[in-house]
Formats: C-alpha cells, sequence, structure tokens
C-alpha cells in the first residue's frame, strides 16, 4: 500500500598460516602440500558459511521513506473529454506507457509536445501494455493554435512508503512489499528513482469500506538512497546512509506459523514502534506476491491510531519468535484491522 503524495557483526579475522621446516623426502612434501589446501579449503568453508550467515541477518526498518519513481517513459493518466477523442478511438488507454512517437524516444512531456508539433498528419506512438510493445496512431487536433494529442501524461510517481529491511553489508534495501503498478494494475517500467527523508504529518484512519492513509511528507534533497528495481514483491535498492536497527535472522517459510507476532511501523512523524498482531492463515504455496500471510491487529495503540493497517504501512517488517519472517502489504477493504503480508523469503527473493 503504497499512496500517492501531492506535493554489529564483526569481520572475521584470519591469521596468516605459514609452513616451516626442512625438506626431508618427496612424501613429507607432499603431505605438507596436501596440508596446505586442507587448511585452504577450511578457511574457504568458513568464509562461506559466514557470508551465508550474514546474508541471513538484516537490519528491520520500519521507517516511512519517500519514494520517488521515474519511469521509462510516459504513464498516460487521463484522456481529455473533447481533445481525446481521436486517441480514445485510436486505441490509447489509461495507463499506457509512451515510448516512442515517430520511432523517436520521448524522455519527457516536452519532447513528446516536439514530436507533436512535427508531425503532419497521424503521430505514431509505441506504447508499452501489459509488458508488451504495440504501435497506435493518434491524429493530433488543433487547439488554441497548436496541435493537441489531447492525453494528459506523467513522468513519474511519488509518495511514501516503508522500508522493510536494510543490509549494512551491502547497502541493499528493500520496501513495500509489492510493486508500483499503473492504471491497469501492470508494473510501472523503472528508470530511475530515489528514496527520501520523510515524516508522517497525519492519519487518515481506516473504516469499513474507506482504507485509511498515512499522510506524510518529504525532502526531495534529503536522498537516503537510489532505487534499482520495481517488482511484484517489492521495491529495491541501495542506500549510502543506511538505518539504524537490530539485525535479526531471516526465517523459514518453514519455521512460520500462526499465532502472535509484532509488527515495526511509523505512524507518528519519525518514530518507529512495535505492535502486536496475530498470524491468522498462512498460504505457503500461494505465488503470488504480497498474499503468503493473512494478519489481524490486535495493538490496542494502533488500533486508536490508524484503525489497523493504512496505505503507507506497507513494508513494515514482521516479527516472530525473535525471527524476520515478512512484510505487511494489503489491507481488506471491509475490514482494516485485517491484511496481508509477504514472506521475507519471497521478497528477498524478488531483490
Amino acid at each position: 500500500m503504497f499512496f500517492l503524495v501531492r506535493l554489529p557483526t564483526e569481520p572475521l579475522a584470519f591469521r596468516h598460516i605459514r609452513y616451516c621446516g626442512r625438506k626431508r623426502n618427496e612424501r613429507v612434501e607432499k603431505m605438507k602440500k596436501n596440508g596446505f589446501r586442507a587448511v585452504l579449503a577450511a578457511l574457504f568453508l568458513v568464509l562461506l558459511s559466514t557470508s551465508v550467515w550474514a546474508a541471513e541477518m538484516l537490519v528491520l526498518v520500519g521507517r516511512a521513506v519517500g519514494l520517488e519513481l521515474e519511469a521509462a517513459g510516459l504513464a498516460v493518466a487521463e484522456l481529455d473529454a473533447q481533445l481525446g477523442a481521436h486517441a480514445r478511438d485510436a486505441g490509447l488507454e489509461v495507463g499506457d506507457i509512451i515510448i516512442k512517437a515517430d520511432g523517436q524516444a520521448v524522455p519527457n512531456a516536452a519532447a513528446l509536445q516536439e514530436a507533436v508539433d512535427r508531425s503532419k498528419g497521424g503521430l505514431v506512438l509505441t506504447v508499452l501494455r501489459n509488458g508488451e510493445e504495440m504501435n497506435v496512431t493518434v491524429t493530433p487536433v488543433e487547439h488554441e493554435g497548436r496541435r493537441r494529442l489531447g492525453i494528459y501524461v506523467r513522468e513519474g510517481i511519488a509518495g511514501v512508503g516503508t522500508v522493510t529491511y536494510y543490509d549494512p553489508e551491502t547497502g541493499a534495501f528493500g520496501a513495500l512489499g509489492h510493486g508500483v503498478s499503473d492504471a491497469h494494475g501492470n508494473l510501472l517500467p523503472l528508470q530511475a528513482g530515489s528514496a527520501m527523508e520523510a515524516e508522517i504529518i497525519s492519519v487518515k484512519k481506516g473504516r469499513a469500506g474507506t482504507p485509511g492513509q498515512l499522510q506524510g511528507s518529504f525532502q526531495k534533497d534529503a536522498v537516503l538512497g537510489e532505487l534499482e528495481k520495481n517488482t511484484r514483491c517489492g521495491i529495491f535498492g541501495v542506500t549510502s546512509a543506511g538505518w539504524a536497527g537490530i539485525p535479526l535472522p531471516v526465517a523459514e517459510v518453514s519455521q512460520i506459523h500462526t499465532g502472535p507476532a509484532t509488527i515495526l511501523s511509523n505512524v507518528t512523524v519519525t518514530e518507529v514502534q512495535e505492535y502486536s498482531v496475530e498470524i491468522l492463515k498462512l498460504y505457503p504455496g500461494e505465488k503470488a506476491c504480497g498474499r503468503n500471510l493473512l494478519l489481524h491487529v490486535t495493538d490496542a495503540a494502533l488500533l486508536e491510531a490508524t484503525g489497523g493497517i493504512v496505505q503507507g504501512m506497507s513494508g513494515s517488517p514482521i516479527i516472530q519468535d525473535g525471527k524476520f519472517i515478512g512484510a505487511v502489504t494489503h489491507v481488506l477493504v471491509n475490514d482494516p484491522t485485517t491484511g496481508y503480508g509477504i514472506f521475507l523469503e519471497t521478497m528477498l527473493g524478488a531483490a
């Protein structure tokens, strides 16, 4: 649930191992050589097991951040009721991503308008729809002395979401637990993006039939990291700033069970707090990202503050039995106290 905003592990130390002694015979020399290889193999195994262990220890974050995604093209946000008639008749749809006009890339709205001005007749727009490229030929209309397509486009999406985890070893982080999609439910093709400092300024409480929302603001000049991937299972990037927190081991799916758990969430300014929840059901065979478990908010303080799960909380880490098990992703529209979550293993697989 990503909402739009209008505007300490110590490294291992290895001692250098040196073989000394004088050469006696070929058998002794061979034993030494084999022994040295054995030590190297042992060190390699220690290094390997340590790196795997480190990868399974991640910092829980739970902080709200500003997320700005620049699309690899121009998303059609709306067709004008009158001027957009030709575009509509030609087959252009809301949610289409315009990537070329008459074969030329159009990285921004200004470039698209220039292509419209140059066109003599129909303008061939190459768009992405459902992940596939297709061409739509639109004839611009004259309006107030200029040629128009009669469409409204956006160059990207900005909003506030929650960071799930941070890996101090690599600087990698993940957020949301689901992807950012267009009006058709298709993933926004990410060209570039940033995570920025943010704070929650107010909360619209959730009610049955009306999802609530964290209302926040973020500082565009306070960049925390760069976004690299927008997937069905979350948004991922790299940070040099990082976030403070306690590392916990990542739970295997087989270790997760129904019953009490907690979540970390930022619903007041920049404060992250732990709240109690109950895991009601698991869906270990579920392939859809973001719906691996069903949880219910039981914490009185969170219910009082938000009414349950609200937009902007997606990405909030879930903890059970001292292990990092997943992240909150969705709310049930008719019951804001209940929602879905994603297994952290699933999220990491997409990263």
